[in-house]
């Protein structure tokens, strides 16, 4: 073996090996281009008549839509680590909370310090909330109620005297 002929391999493995990384991690295709270029080379390098050329592009697809159903069947039955899924688990236990239990506000009187319309701020304990009223208007300064907590929305009614 002569050495274009060494470079021409090592230029088609690494081309094979620049592309699974694209299969792998997408991105905006500087692997997948980088591997094309490789494999293209490799093949000038390694062919000697247009007809060689052909073939090898032919046998480089034909080994490429192998590796990708590899590695796609591999990625899909979870065999081959992806970079792209989270594997950890965010849950109460490991201190992940994804809203607050405001639960503990029902029945609360507060003050509206905004107009409802229907959304609005009121105080509850000295505490500023985002509240939303039962559909009515309610102006700023009315006596309102949290009458129910809904994910993180306290609905509130006005308190009539």
């Amino acid at each position: 073996m002569d050495g274009l002929m060494i470079l021409g391999v090592i230029l088609l493995i690494m081309g094979f090996v620049f592309v699974a990384i694209e299969m792998m991690i997408p991105g905006f295709g500087a692997h997948g281009l980088l591997g094309a270029v490789c494999l293209a080379a490799g093949v000038v390098l390694l062919s000697d008549t247009v007809n060689e050329a052909l073939v090898f592009t032919a046998i480089i697809l034909v080994v490429l839509l192998i590796m990708f159903i590899v590695i796609m069947s591999l990625l899909s039955k979870g065999k081959l680590d992806s970079p792209i899924i989270l594997h950890e688990k965010q849950d109460k236990e490991n201190g992940y909370i994804s809203s607050n239990d405001l639960n503990y506000l029902l029945g609360k009187v507060g003050l509206a310090s905004t107009d409802l319309r229907p959304t609005g701020r009121g105080v509850f304990d000295e505490i500023e909330f985002d509240v939303i009223s039962d559909g009515r208007y309610i102006s700023i300064g009315s006596k309102i109620e949290i009458y129910k907590v809904f994910n993180s929305k306290l609905v509130v009614r006005e308190m009539f005297k």
